[in-house]
C-alpha cells in the first residue's frame, strides 16, 4: 500500500511518520519545505506537487489547516477531484465547514472517486502515540477497506453515518464541549486555588465526584500540576470549530446562547493576543 499525505502540520507530521514507521511507502506534499524534510529524512517521500502524490499513491490522506486549503486542495482546477484516478481513495482528516465535505463528496461521486470526510480528534499527542479517534462520514463499505490503515493512526474509528458531512458534525460538537471543559475547568480552579485549596487534593475529590471529566483530569495531570503552560493547541483553531459549530446552530434554527457567549470569549482572547 501507497499512501501519499497532503498537509504535514502539528497533526499531518506525526501520523505521516506513523505511517513510514509502520512500513508503508508515504509519500508527503505540504507547502512548507522544513514539513517535507522531516518525513524525507524519517523514510518517506517527498513530492514537489499534488501530481506527484497523485501518481505514487493508492491512498491519499489529508490533513488541512483552514476549509479554503481543503477547498483548494480538493475542488481547486488543479485539485485532487480534477485529476485522481478513479481506483485511488481519498480520506481527508481536516476540521473544515460541514458543507465543505459535503460539497467534496458530492463531486467525488459524480465522477466516481472514492472519499471520506474523518475528522479526527486526540491532538498532537493523540497523533504521535496512535490514538486518535476518527469521526468518519461517507460509504460504510469505503470506510471498511481502509479501516486497517486507519487503524495504524488510532484506537478508535466510528462511521457516524453515509453523510458526507456528518463525522464533521460530531467533530465540530466534540469541540464545543472541549471549549466548554477547558474554560471551566481553568475558571473553578482558578477559584480554588484561591480560596486556598489544595489542587492535587482537590483533584482526587473531584475525580471521583460528578464534577470529573476527561479534560480536567488531562489539562491538570499533565500540564497544570507540573507547572506546563506552553501552549498546545491555537484558540484561532478553536476559535474556528467553534465558528463552525454556531454555523450549524444557525443551519438548524437552534439557539445556543452559552456558546455564543463562550465564542465571544474565545474570540476576545485570541484578539488580546495577535
Amino acid at each position: 500500500m501507497k499512501i501519499g499525505f497532503i498537509g504535514l502540520g502539528n497533526m499531518g507530521k506525526p501520523m505521516s511518520l506513523n505511517l513510514v514507521d509502520s512500513g508503508y511507502e508515504v509519500i508527503g506534499f505540504d507547502i512548507n519545505e522544513s514539513a517535507m524534510e522531516v518525513l524525507s529524512k524519517a523514510g518517506g517521500q517527498k513530492a514537489n506537487s499534488l501530481d506527484d502524490v497523485i501518481a505514487s499513491s493508492d491512498l491519499i490522506l489529508t490533513s488541512l489547516p483552514s476549509s479554503a486549503a481543503c477547498e483548494n486542495v480538493y475542488l481547486g482546477d488543479d485539485g485532487l477531484l480534477a485529476k485522481v484516478p478513479q481506483g485511488i481513495v481519498l480520506v481527508d482528516t481536516s476540521t473544515v465547514a460541514p458543507e465543505l465535505e459535503k460539497r467534496i463528496g458530492v463531486q467525488a461521486d459524480k465522477k466516481g472517486i472514492s472519499f471520506l470526510a474523518a475528522p479526527v480528534s486526540g491532538g498532537v499527542v493523540g497523533a504521535e502515540n496512535r490514538s486518535l479517534t476518527f469521526m468518519v462520514g461517507g460509504p460504510k463499505e469505503l470506510l471498511e477497506s481502509v479501516h486497517p490503515h486507519l487503524m495504524k493512526l488510532g484506537s478508535n474509528i466510528f462511521h457516524i453515518s453515509e453523510q458526507y458531512d456528518s463525522g464533521t458534525n460530531a467533530k465540530l460538537i466534540n469541540n464545543l464541549l472541549i471549549g466548554f471543559y477547558t474554560a471551566g475547568v481553568a475558571e473553578a480552579l482558578t477559584l480554588a486555588e484561591k480560596s486556598g485549596l489544595n489542587l492535587d487534593f482537590l483533584f482526587n475529590v473531584l475525580n471521583v465526584s460528578y464534577g470529573q471529566s476527561r479534560i480536567y483530569e488531562r489539562n491538570y495531570k499533565t500540564f497544570m500540576a507540573n507547572n506546563d503552560y506552553e501552549p498546545g493547541f491555537a484558540l484561532k483553531l478553536l476559535n474556528k470549530d467553534l465558528r463552525f459549530a454556531m454555523d450549524l446552530a444557525s443551519d438548524h434554527g437552534v439557539d445556543l446562547p452559552i456558546s455564543k457567549a463562550l465564542v465571544a470569549f474565545v474570540c476576545s482572547m485570541r484578539n488580546k493576543l495577535v
